[in-house]
């Protein structure tokens, strides 16, 4: 096997450069998976643009992507060597196991997380990487490498629906009809969602959204939510307009979940919060969400191969990072081996 391989490095803000570094060694209880297919998250063309998301800064060179797919090459000397050749797809995420939140089965939030492609832990623009056994899922031959890497977006949005308690009979409104607000979309009608709103100032977004899981689509600026009613909002958005005009469509004792990001701080209508008991929770990442993922996609409930929009290889990832700012865009996939 080489020992050599290709990886896509951001070198600083808006610079990138392919580069030949070791592949990484396979610690006991860790897979070594040579990726497929990486599809390109907001946060990868955050941290291209601008250095930094938050707290987390870019002070070295970093390998970005974390929606992930490949084939296991090699294993640790703690796996069952049969898993070689495995199709998988990646949770790319390593916590500690030991802490209170781990201990209480809220890994996401455990505070030593090593997540790909969030500094300063290298992420998956690369053709190999390494992670733990246990986050390398199985998928079945049906379900495409692309499909599989999007497994990681879609993750976000089952999450979302388990917090928002969406369900059988559920009406649900949706802020944003991007690639996560269409996930959502899908994932809510698999849950059961009898009606799914989603609302977005781009008629094509809209468009799309109504063939691929939403039952109505609304624009912001010209048709009113309040009163809508609904059980649940869920903001991919991250607009403050649509998260104070979501909330106030929202029943009493409903659910608002917070997935779009770019804003530390928003007005909030407190009073109707208050009068109504509205529950309002953000949501970081996701836990045990691939199971469900991997069946919710076999099962043809959810379709996101057609979320595909761009492909690129290695060393075309400043294109695939660029690709969002084409009208008609939704999701690039970069291939590492290509």
């Amino acid at each position: 096997m080489t020992t050599q391989m290709k990886a896509s490095f951001l070198k600083k803000q808006g610079e990138l450069a392919v580069e030949t570094i070791p592949v990484p060694e396979v610690r006991a209880d860790e897979v070594l998976v040579q990726v497929e297919a990486v599809g390109v998250c907001g946060s990868d063309v955050h941290y291209y643009a601008h250095g930094k998301i938050g707290p987390y800064v870019v002070e070295k060179p970093l390998i970005l992507g974390h929606e992930l797919s490949g084939v296991i090459a090699a294993v640790g000397s703690d796996v069952d060597p049969a898993r070689v050749g495995q199709r998988v797809a990646v949770e790319p995420q390593r916590p500690c196991g030991d802490c209170f939140q781990c201990n209480a089965g809220r890994y996401n939030l455990c505070p030593d997380i090593e997540f790909y492609a969030t500094p300063p832990i290298d992420g998956a623009f690369c053709e190999y990487v390494t992670i733990q056994s246990k986050f390398a899922f199985e998928i079945p031959d049906s379900v495409s490498f692309e499909a599989a890497a999007l497994m990681e977006p879609l993750s976000v949005g089952i999450w979302a629906c388990e917090r928002a308690e969406v369900g059988n009979g559920s009406r649900v409104l949706i802020a944003g009809a991007g690639p996560i607000g269409v996930i959502v979309a899908q994932t809510a009608r698999a849950l059961g969602a009898a009606e799914v709103i989603i609302t977005d100032v781009a008629e094509d977004r809209r468009e799309f959204a109504l063939q691929h899981g939403a039952t109505q689509a609304l624009d912001p600026r010209v048709d009113e939510l309040a009163g809508l009613e609904v059980d649940a909002f869920i903001d991919a958005s991250g607009a403050p307009a649509a998260v104070q005009g979501g909330i106030l469509a929202v029943r009493p004792a409903g659910r608002v979940i917070l997935v779009g990001g770019g804003h530390d701080e928003y007005s909030l209508p407190i009073s109707f919060i208050q009068n109504r008991e509205i529950w309002i929770s953000g949501v970081f990442r996701y836990t045990n969400t691939w199971p469900t993922a991997i069946e919710m996609v076999s099962s043809g409930k959810v379709d996101l191969d057609i979320l595909v929009t761009g492909k690129f290889g290695l060393n075309e990832v400043e294109e695939a990072l660029n690709a969002g700012k084409t009208a008609g865009q939704l999701k690039a996939i970069v291939y590492p081996g290509k």
